[in-house]
């Protein structure tokens, strides 16, 4: 075995020979460098190869090492030409989507994001899987562009009144979405969405070219009498909902709503998306059976999502239809990749059949549950005026309207100075709102971090 202490004179004693030498000057041999430093040759590869890679040494098979010539300078490009070729920014909606991946500093505390802290991601349960999907022969196969067949069966197992047949596995729930929209809609057709909602959805409507029409939500969900209104005037036929723990605000669709839906979409020849990404998320009560169950005739296009309640790694989703439209999917699908990773599919097949899924669920219930219930109780406590309309039964997510005179874009930058990241209101309507909110995120943080973010917001509210 090798002196580590060795290596590390090693790296010294090299890296200080190619900076006293010209480029083109052969280094010691790997036998010279072993008999004078008492490793062994992989390491001396290693070592090299660590050097090769910051572009200080060439190596060459047959011939040996030598100090590779200093890179060119490079040429500053100029590409002010692709501003007015690009023409407008990104749609602000997308930008707060993007906004969502960025990585703060150690010192701050997300109140802000969409995915299950790292903590209850369970690695190791995936990590087996993995090792025994790999092991399968086939894994690394061409596979059917609707999915594993197993997988698909699974799914359908799942959401009540869909066969294994009308599956369409997708990377994510966001790709079944973006596929789902381009299918069903044509540039400058009305889209229906609930106001506030997703703005992942937003942002594909409009960059499908679709116009978007918010209709607005209350404790049960969206208003069907302004559905009703939105749709005899706009002639749209698509509709997006979140039926269960609808991010942002939280809300489980009620039962009525959910008869009222079923009859417009009937009515009207219209497709619901049932984007039902949180069916797994619950923490207190489980959300009414999906619209699919009650929906024989293919109004409804349902999507079940394993990324949010497994980890953001598991880009594993269900995109379902019956009908023509299964087959416009399908074809919608080919236009962003033939299949999803074979690996990645007999992973989750292996996972979601094994006792580590039911576990997995019931824990992560348990720790939203407690997460939950430590930002109300701290916001009751520390900023007892920030009003919050509906404690959710599921998600991550806590939608809170701020006092008069707070502006959300205002308290999201000072909440920022005070080490504390949280979710600006506006980006989740999709047109204009009396009222400033807060989107709170609790499925990434950890308690003890919770009642922390919550006193730094108070200074900033208080």
């Amino acid at each position: 075995m090798d002196n580590d202490s060795g290596v590390t004179v090693l790296r010294e004693t090299l890296r200080s020979l190619i900076s006293e030498s010209s480029s083109g000057t052969r280094l010691p041999s790997v036998r010279l460098l072993q008999e004078q430093h008492r490793v062994s040759p992989n390491s001396i590869q290693r070592v090299l190869s660590e050097f090769a890679a910051e572009g200080l040494v060439d190596v060459r098979p047959g011939a040996g090492s030598f100090v590779a010539a200093p890179p060119a300078p490079r040429v500053p490009a100029d590409t002010s030409w692709q501003e007015s070729v690009l023409g407008s920014r990104i749609p602000p909606e997308l930008s707060r989507t993007l906004d969502l991946w960025r990585t703060p500093g150690s010192d701050v505390i997300r109140l802000k994001g969409g995915y299950l802290d790292e903590e209850l991601v369970p690695t190791t349960a995936l990590n087996a899987a993995m090792s025994r999907a790999l092991k399968r022969s086939n894994s690394w196969g061409r596979y059917p562009l609707e999915g594993s067949p197993e997988l698909r069966r699974w799914f359908a197992s799942e959401i009540d009144g869909i066969h294994a047949s009308e599956v369409i596995v997708t990377a994510g729930g966001q790709s079944a979405l973006s596929i789902a929209i381009r299918a069903l809609v044509r540039p400058g057709e009305p889209v229906i969405v609930e106001s506030p909602t997703y703005t992942g959805t937003v942002a594909i409507a409009r960059s499908h070219g679709a116009d978007v029409i918010p209709v607005p939500m209350d404790e049960r969900g969206i208003r069907t009498d302004l559905l009703a209104d939105a749709i005899a005037r706009t002639g749209s036929r698509l509709l997006v909902v979140q039926p269960a723990f609808s991010n942002p605000s939280g809300v489980t669709l009620s039962h009525s709503r959910r008869d009222d839906i079923l009859e417009l979409a009937h009515k009207h020849s219209m497709f619901v998306i049932e984007d039902d990404y949180a069916r797994y998320l619950g923490i207190d009560r489980t959300p009414p059976p999906p619209l699919t169950s009650r929906d024989p005739n293919g109004h409804i296009v349902h999507i079940r999502s394993l990324s949010k309640p497994v980890g953001p790694g598991m880009r594993v989703a269900a995109l379902c239809a019956r009908g023509p439209a299964l087959a416009r999917l399908r074809a919608a699908k080919t236009l962003d990749d033939f299949y999803v990773s074979g690996p990645v599919q007999e992973a989750a097949v292996e996972f979601l059949n094994s006792p580590a899924w039911t576990r997995h669920n019931r824990h992560v219930g348990r720790a939203l549950g407690e997460r939950r219930d430590a930002l109300v109780g701290a916001l009751r406590r520390l900023i007892p005026q920030v009003e919050i309309p509906a404690i959710p039964h599921g998600g991550m997510h806590l939608w809170v309207r701020l006092p008069a005179g707070f502006d959300d874009r205002d308290v999201a930058a000072a909440g920022s100075a005070e080490g504390v990241l949280v979710g600006e209101g506006a980006p989740w309507f999709p047109s204009e709102s009396d009222h400033s909110h807060l989107r709170l995120t609790f499925g990434e943080t950890p308690v003890p971090m919770i009642h922390e973010a919550v006193t730094r917001l108070a200074r900033v509210i208080g």
